[in-house]
């Protein structure tokens, strides 16, 4: 008699055990999911800014029509990304992050577009959102750093492909976008 309530007392343990650690999992996947919405929030914002500016530039640098193409096609390919494939979103922005530097290098070289009010105030507002998505940026690296260590270290590894763990990339800039923007203007 015992023994068998010893088993059901072990089998409790062990129920309530994978229950705490199934919760965890489900808690650091919200989490990240929830960081990256702030992510995608701002990303929003900086996607509905850039034809203003874009626009803004085409009139002072109407001979730099490539740069301004590339800065609304990167623009549009960040857009079609799905919202749910956040390893193809994060490659997506920092291309479109480079592209977007290329413009800011061109204001240095027409000081009418630079002295411009509606350039200055897009150039704030841009400015704005990206110190917004910098910290949105470490909250969600902060979430997936949690969320990775828990499905890769103990107990966590020993469930991770029982309660479907996900494995996230972090939100961090390539080397591409990380080099100084190199315009030449011929």
């Amino acid at each position: 008699m015992s023994i068998i309530l010893l088993l059901i007392g072990v089998l409790i343990v062990a129920a309530f055990l994978l229950v705490i650690v199934f919760n965890r999992f489900v808690k650091n996947k919200n989490m990240v999911k929830d960081a990256w919405s702030n992510i995608d929030v701002a990303l929003k914002r900086r996607y509905d800014l850039i034809p203003n500016l874009v626009e803004t530039v085409k009139g002072y640098a109407t001979h730099e029509k490539t740069t301004l193409e590339s800065v609304i096609n990167a623009r549009n390919a960040a857009m079609a990304v799905p919202s749910d494939d956040i390893s193809a979103q994060i490659k997506a922005e920092n291309h479109l992050q480079q592209t977007l530097r290329s413009i800011f290098a061109l204001s240095e070289a027409y000081p009418d577009l630079k002295a411009n009010a509606s350039f200055l105030d897009l150039q704030q507002k841009l400015n704005e959102i990206e110190i917004n998505l910098e910290r949105s940026r470490r909250y969600y690296n902060g979430t997936v750093r949690e969320n990775n260590t828990y499905g890769e270290s103990f107990p966590g590894v020993l469930f991770a492909g029982m309660f479907s763990y996900q494995h996230f990339d972090y939100f961090e800039a390539d080397e591409a976008t990380r080099e100084n923007v190199k315009v030449s203007f011929n």
